[in-house]
């Protein structure tokens, strides 16, 4: 009987990562997967379903949905009125083709580290990548790569302060803010920054002696725009770095909403402890004010689009924060089943340290669910009190362990059925087989990064 409760998780969760593979919408199939383990394993389908996965995925939404919502907007907005291309036009033309990846590479970073969503980024920087990478005589097949390093590992998740909601989910469960652990942040960036530069620039000295060079007849190259006005780079800037300022004043500066209002008035709202909010209320502030700003650089270039601008971008974080929310309403469903127990305490048996048990369960997650967000999200709400509790009683900050978790979370949720795999890969004119490999070696790169963080600071 056992064995089939733990068939029935593993059948649902292998189903739900094949749908998601072949495209088919998650917010479809998350609940008919989560009915199918729960009718398996001989439980009550409708309680289940709206006392259980809609109450969950519902809590995400209130909790994220300011976050994701604001995020699409200021990015959107920073791509309409120029600043988002005017950043990645000047890093990219500053280093010259002769440092054509690292150009890449670093607009990619100050973009995503600003603020700016990482379909935006994508979206931004590939008509440049794609010039300089001409310029460079470079294979087209390493952009996607090169993207996904400055996109999607170490100002995604790593560097202390960065606004992408990965770095963000931990907070409630921890009751730390977007800046905890900066130290341990600052040196896995660092090693991530440095193994996947060293991995893409081998790829280019191979390709070079192989005597390949950009290549022809590629799909989706971008028009090449040489008399394209952008804003100056130190007006771009501005939105992002208001972001990053007000986002840490309101965190732990002297502006801290952790003081604004009493404990007599938060337990009126049923807020027992500020600091499992806190994180969010300064990052909304923060990008309201990053958007104002980004308005404020172009307002008639704007304007003319601002409609069609929000209707996107609140398209988008509604399909995006749902997906998610679909995924955690999965996970605590699953949690509830009798077979989940033994799987918990297979993953909790890997390692006896909370750090390294936490990696490994955040890592499998991701990459079984193909998201970063919502496989840091199921292992947090499944086993988040439980590293907690284990962290205390080891004398272990919640600092390490939110770190260790937002780190974990963008390993190996790059695999091929990866949302924003796909979307970069549509957006180059790139198959999987053209340059996936790359893309893997930077999310095998991430993940042994994340893991040598969690077995060095094991042993103090």
């Amino acid at each position: 009987m056992v064995f089939i409760q733990v068939v029935a998780i593993l059948l649902a969760l292998g189903l739900l990562m094949f749908f998601a593979y072949r495209g088919y919408p998650v917010i479809v199939f998350a609940p008919i997967f989560t009915l199918l383990a729960v009718l398996i394993s001989g439980l009550a389908l409708m309680p289940s379903y709206t006392e259980t996965y809609m109450v969950n995925a519902a809590n995400y939404v209130k909790t994220y949905f300011p976050i994701f919502l604001l995020g699409a907007i200021f990015g959107k907005v920073m791509e309409l009125n120029g600043a988002a291309s005017s950043i990645a036009q000047t890093i990219v033309k500053g280093l010259g083709s002769k440092r054509a990846i690292l150009s890449v590479i670093l607009a990619c970073g100050v973009l995503t580290y600003g603020g700016v969503s990482l379909f935006v980024v994508a979206f931004a920087v590939y008509p440049f990548a794609s010039a300089i990478f001409r310029e460079a005589n470079v294979p087209k097949r390493l952009i996607p790569g090169t993207i996904a390093l400055g996109a999607f590992t170490f100002t995604m998740d790593a560097l202390p302060g960065t606004p992408q909601v990965q770095n963000i989910i931990p907070t409630p469960y921890f009751g730390t803010d977007a800046y905890a652990a900066p130290v341990v942040g600052i040196i896995g960036g660092v090693l991530v920054f440095a193994a996947g530069l060293y991995w893409l620039e081998r790829r280019r000295k191979q390709a070079e002696l192989a005597g390949e060079g950009y290549g022809t007849g590629h799909k989706n190259e971008p028009e090449v725009l040489t008399d394209q006005k952008y804003p100056n780079i130190w007006l771009a800037i501005v939105p992002l770095l208001l972001v990053l300022v007000f986002n840490y004043l309101l965190s732990r500066g002297f502006l801290t909403v952790n003081n604004w209002y009493s404990a007599e008035l938060l337990k009126t709202f049923n807020i027992a402890n500020v600091k499992t909010v806190s994180s969010t209320w300064a990052l909304i502030i923060a990008l309201v004010i990053g958007i104002l700003a980004a308005i404020c650089i172009n307002v008639r270039r704007v304007h003319n689009q601002l409609a069609a601008g929000l209707t996107a971008a609140a398209m988008g974080a509604l399909l995006a924060i749902f997906n998610t929310a679909s995924e955690v309403g999965f996970g605590n469903v699953v949690k509830t089943l009798p077979g989940f127990k033994l799987i918990q305490n297979w993953i909790l048996g890997l390692s006896s340290h909370p750090l390294i048990s936490e990696a490994i369960s955040v890592n499998i997650l991701a990459g079984v669910t193909g998201s970063a967000s919502g496989g840091l999200s199921i292992a947090l709400e499944v086993m988040g009190k439980q590293y907690l509790a284990s962290a205390q009683a080891a004398g272990i900050s919640p600092e390490l362990l939110h770190r260790i978790a937002s780190m974990a979370s963008g390993g190996m949720d790059t695999l091929p059925h990866n949302g924003a795999v796909i979307t970069l890969l549509a957006i180059t004119g790139l198959t999987h087989r053209q340059s996936y490999k790359d893309i893997f070696a930077i999310t095998v790169i991430k993940t042994l990064a994340v893991f040598l963080l969690a077995v060095v600071l094991s042993l103090f």
